[in-house]
């Protein structure tokens, strides 16, 4: 889940979920963590998550890691991020497999698939035929699946969820059920009101990939995620890639 308001958290408890992981691009974690817990409360646990652009703009892999207690940057190796998230014991999860040129591949899971824990098999942003590949790449791999809204819109969440064999009542519960691979079930809803949020997420690809980005490149500075931001400390300049 991309965005995070009082609209999101009344339209999730609507929907009866009991967690949602936040994870904003282009954000960091100490922000993302205090956030999830201002809208955390006894009917609903919110996640800080950081999918972390990992290679250039041009060859991207993202990588989405929940559990992590320090921050790590965009725009760095997919081996860096990978091996910073195993220091911190996060758990390690690919969304949207081999969608266009941001996503791991199925050589990318061959080379890393003992460092990952879960490979998104259902997306709502993505068609059919492209979700079927994910349930064949995960298959493949021998990893367990996830499903998820990936909501950059609010009203997207819950249409597509992951819902676990037992009780998730904390940070810690969320990321020892992925790591240990427990059993879980990938539900979605369906319906005319399902097609058309998929339909909102995918053209809202398009804002991301064309306004938005011109803006983060050019009008508004060093991203807040660069490693090169002093907030990094200068502690991944031997894995960034520019």
């Amino acid at each position: 889940m991309k965005v995070l308001n009082d609209r999101v958290v009344d339209h999730a408890k609507a929907r009866g979920l009991d967690v949602l992981v936040y994870a904003p691009h282009f954000t960091r974690l100490p922000e993302i963590r205090a956030r999830a817990e201002s809208f955390s409360d006894e009917d609903l646990l919110v996640v800080p998550g950081r999918e972390v652009f990992t290679g250039t703009w041009r060859n991207r892999r993202h990588v989405l890691a929940v559990g992590l207690s320090e921050p790590v940057p965009d725009f760095i190796s997919l081996l860096g991020a990978l091996d910073a998230f195993e220091r911190q014991g996060a758990a390690v999860l690919v969304p949207h497999p081999e969608f266009l040129n941001v996503s791991l591949g199925a050589d990318d899971l061959r080379a890393h698939v003992d460092r990952v824990d879960a490979v998104e098999t259902h997306n709502l942003k993505l068609f059919a035929y492209q979700n079927r590949r994910a349930r064949r790449l995960a298959r493949e791999a021998d990893r367990p699946g996830f499903g998820s809204s990936y909501a950059h819109l609010g009203g997207s969440v819950g249409e597509v969820w992951t819902a676990f064999d037992r009780e998730i009542d904390s940070e810690a519960d969320l990321v020892a059920a992925l790591r240990e691979g427990a059993s879980r079930r990938i539900l979605r809803r369906n319906g005319a009101r399902h097609t058309a949020r998929k339909l909102a997420e995918f053209a809202h690809l398009g804002y991301e990939n064309s306004w938005s980005k011109i803006d983060r490149l050019f009008l508004s500075g060093m991203e807040p995620t660069h490693p090169d931001h002093v907030a990094y400390r200068g502690r991944f300049d031997d894995v960034k890639t520019y």
